[in-house]
């Protein structure tokens, strides 16, 4: 693959994503280690440690990782116009993504504010935080609007271009939800009940975000042949168009009704549709790329997105079954975006794409270990287990509890080993020099 004309960018969204991503793997650890019955005599760490330590995991892991992969991938499909006018935006995006990973860090780090477990995009309610998650949102949102500007509608025959095309249009609507729930409730202090009312909703939009990337993913690892490519195309519309009328029901519905909490929970099932529509496309088209780590990264993924759908069916929203559930579906997510950054993003800064035995152990490891983390916490939460809470105020006392709080810390470490590798072979590629680099 030749390299970019905007590798420079591609490679600093990258590091910023592989940087965000390495503090989650290590506040990872801690908050398994921190689950594990008997952990608390001998990590004596406050539980307030516990709760910013998940505030930081997930934020890092789930929304700042994922939304630096979603920049690359629009960085590397927006062309380049002589004039160098697409600086005008592109550099201060990626000064904003720094900034956001500094501002989301610090909060934690000096002991500001206090934590909000509020779903989607948990909080440490502190001006700080706030502030790099603005920053983020503007950087994310600058490369969106550039690639709009240089919008080429031809191309969206390709489904990768279409897929970057309707990402864009989704975050740019999630983005929409977020002002507007925010609007609606400016009048509260913010508390862990503002968190949840103002992310709610874009929440639930940025899901169908996750959804495209994991989809555009399994088309750059598959490679499908002929007949593939339409499901693919179908699906990345079938993720606009449930988001586009998720800023109406802010019209429609009062800010806390009930009603527009319920009518975007039962949203998450059209998520099924893109999904369907993918397989179908692998079914028809096929798996015609002979690397092996794209295979496996997209057999991983296939399969661990897979139990996580099933979990999900298990779920009641109080015990650990529900971060089982998630947790191997985001596994999946991510399974695909290692295999991308392997065989596509590197490469398309200019250097060559990751493979050998090394590539294949941290798929291995980092899917197998999810695996484990999930149903060592889905047989947690079947005897009880409560979900967002640590060490002796979970009131472990079953046996089966027990059992799947260990497994779960087991695969936790196997996970963070599999994603050590994963991060490690992917920054020593990218700071490698190559010629050529603009």
């Amino acid at each position: 693959m030749p390299p970019s004309p905007r590798a420079s960018e591609i490679r600093a969204w990258t590091g910023i994503g592989l940087a965000a991503l390495a503090l989650a793997g290590v506040f990872a650890l801690m908050l398994a280690i921190s689950r594990v019955p008997g952990a608390e005599t001998h990590f004596p760490w406050p539980v307030a440690f516990f709760e910013k330590g998940l505030v930081i995991h997930v934020v890092f892991s789930f929304v700042v990782w994922f939304l630096c992969v979603f920049a690359a991938l629009i960085c590397a499909a927006t062309p380049v116009k002589g004039d160098g006018s697409g600086r005008m935006l592109g550099t201060p995006a990626l000064f904003c993504g720094l900034a956001a990973l500094f501002l989301l860090g610090v909060p934690a780090v000096l002991d500001r504010g206090a934590p909000s477990l509020n779903n989607y995009v948990p909080v440490i309610i502190d001006p700080l935080y706030y502030a790099g998650l603005v920053a983020l949102a503007g950087g994310v949102a600058a490369v969106s609007i550039r690639f709009w500007t240089r919008f080429d509608k031809p191309r969206l025959a390709e489904p990768l271009y279409r897929a970057i095309a309707a990402g864009t249009a989704v975050y740019l609507l999630a983005l929409t939800c977020f002002v507007l729930a925010w609007i609606l409730n400016m009048s509260q202090p913010p508390s862990v009940r503002f968190n949840e009312d103002v992310f709610w909703g874009g929440g639930h939009a940025l899901q169908f975000l996750n959804t495209l990337l994991m989809i555009a993913g399994w088309w750059l690892l598959a490679r499908p042949g002929a007949g593939g490519d339409r499901p693919y195309r179908w699906a990345a519309g079938l993720c606009v168009a449930p988001v586009a009328a998720m800023p109406l029901l802010y019209v429609l519905y009062p800010a806390d009704s009930g009603a527009l909490i319920t009518t975007f929970t039962d949203m998450q099932y059209l998520l099924a549709l893109p999904t369907m529509a993918a397989l179908v496309g692998l079914w028809r088209g096929g798996v015609a790329s002979a690397d092996p780590v794209e295979r496996l990264a997209l057999r991983l993924s296939l399969a661990v997105f897979l139990v996580g759908g099933i979990l999900g069916l298990f779920v009641d929203g109080a015990d650990t079954r529900t971060p089982a559930h998630y947790h191997a579906v985001i596994a999946g997510v991510n399974l695909a975006l290692i295999g991308v950054v392997y065989a596509w993003i590197v490469p398309a800064t200019g250097r060559p794409a990751i493979a050998g035995k090394a590539a294949s152990v941290s798929l291995w490891g980092y899917g197998m270990g999810q695996l484990i983390h999930s149903l060592g916490l889905f047989v947690a939460g079947g005897y009880g287990a409560p979900r967002k809470t640590a060490g002796a105020e979970q009131g472990i006392e079953a046996l089966g509890a027990q059992l799947g709080l260990y497994a779960m810390g087991v695969g936790a470490l196997v996970a963070v080993i599999g994603g050590v590798t994963f991060i490690w072979l992917a920054a020593r590629a990218l700071s490698r020099s190559t010629s050529g680099e603009t």
